[in-house]
């Protein structure tokens, strides 16, 4: 089976700066119900190769091992490897883009490459539309966020 990858934009009303850093794994710690994650680097500030794990996080996953890809506070833009040993290596890609001063354009891009016939089965199942309802919560639980935590 091939990889697959989808892409799905959002708007959030929140200034650029603020919004940003929410997708470190320090960060998630405060929007997502449940995200916690061990760092193999002993310090929170994430940088290009910072390395960390998570246990049974997302779409019924196994444990992962995440490694920076890329990093780019000054352009808003971070990207992930999240590896699955035993299933699949995810690619996962957030640019936030200001519209205006308080409005900010969020991308999100997993891309999933399967390792094993449960990575296929995961991938055969992981459709856009249950991307899209993915992403759609992350939408979800930023704008509550920003309603009543910020």
């Amino acid at each position: 089976m091939k990889p697959i990858s989808y892409t799905k934009t959002f708007k959030i009303c929140a200034p650029i700066d603020t919004l940003f850093p929410l997708f470190t794994p320090e960060g998630e710690k405060k929007w997502v119900p449940g995200w916690d994650y061990e760092s193999m680097m002993g310090t929170p500030e994430l940088s290009e190769d910072y390395v960390f794990s998570t246990r049974k996080h997302d779409h019924g996953s196994s444990n992962a091992i995440w490694i920076v890809k890329r990093y780019d506070p000054a352009s808003h833009f971070v990207q992930y490897y999240k590896i699955e040993p035993e299933a699949k290596i995810g690619v996962v890609s957030v640019k936030c883009v200001e519209l205006e001063t308080g409005r900010t354009d969020v991308r999100v891009t997993y891309r999933y490459i399967p390792l094993s016939k449960d990575g296929e089965r995961f991938v055969s199942e992981f459709t856009e539309k249950v991307f899209e309802e993915y992403i759609g919560a992350w939408e979800n639980l930023l704008v509550n966020y920003f309603m009543t935590d910020v």
